[in-house]
């Protein structure tokens, strides 16, 4: 049974007209970067409307902060969207979930392919910074349809200056071209050896884990792709492997 506690509104910052992020207070008890909570607003009287979002900021850091897709029809989204400063809503006094980098075991270099809102869970992690010790190469992909969407950017650029070269960036946008960006979808670019090419490094079983987040389909698509042309295998605590993922909705 979920407990429940009160957070308060204290900042939306609205992206674009389909992203925003979402500040709170809460009571909540401590969770390891990575993990997600609950929220719950009312539709009526009687009824809540739920949904899990992945934390953005540090366990560390007061601000509890959310990066949300306003989607055109969806009630949770356009309920978050439209609240006000010091307004009360609910949250999930416990956090859950093991995409978190005690589950990952050591290795050379780590990849991370985040998709939209996703990013989330790895900003979280990045800035938290527990356990990253145990590799020598963090490689971040940022993917989003167009690069107005690239709005963690800012704080990517001061993650890379905290860990100097141990942290590589590489933005690719799926919609349009951009000098500094890859163009096209993950599955097809790790496919075609594009992201290599560009990083400078390899994708193998001996020095390599993946972590992937975000849209079902690039999740599925990219582990196929992983797993046919990499020969890596999924990792489960019982059965160590290469690839951990979450899928985001």
């Amino acid at each position: 049974m979920t407990q429940w506690v009160n957070a308060e509104v204290i900042n939306i910052k609205k992206w674009t007209s389909r992203l925003f992020s979402l500040i709170l207070h809460a009571p909540i008890s401590p969770f390891i970067a990575g993990q997600f909570a609950k929220l719950a607003v009312p539709i009526n009287k009687k009824k809540y409307i739920k949904r899990v979002y992945s934390y953005v900021n540090s366990p560390k850091n007061k601000n509890l902060e959310f990066f949300i897709t306003l989607i055109p029809n969806g009630i949770m989204s356009n309920k978050l969207y439209n609240l006000k400063l010091k307004e009360k809503i609910l949250i999930s006094k416990e956090s859950s979930g093991f995409f978190t980098i005690n589950e990952i075991p050591k290795s050379e270099i780590l990849w991370m392919f985040a998709t939209g809102t996703a990013i989330g869970p790895f900003c979280s992690i990045l800035q938290d910074g527990s356990e990253l010790e145990k590799f020598k190469k963090i490689i971040l992909i940022y993917a989003v349809k167009y690069s107005e969407e690239l709005v963690y950017l800012p704080l990517i650029k001061k993650l890379k200056k905290k860990y100097h070269n141990k942290l590589i960036f590489q933005a690719i946008t799926s919609q349009e071209k951009n000098k500094n960006s890859l163009t096209g979808r993950i599955p097809e670019l790790l496919k075609k050896k594009i992201i290599e090419k560009k990083i400078g490094y390899e994708i193998n079983s001996k020095n390599s884990h993946i972590m992937l987040c975000g849209n079902p389909n690039m999740v599925k698509d990219t582990q196929l792709i992983l797993t046919q042309i990499y020969f890596l295998k999924k990792h489960l605590r019982r059965n160590p492997g290469h690839i951990s993922s979450e899928n985001y909705w």
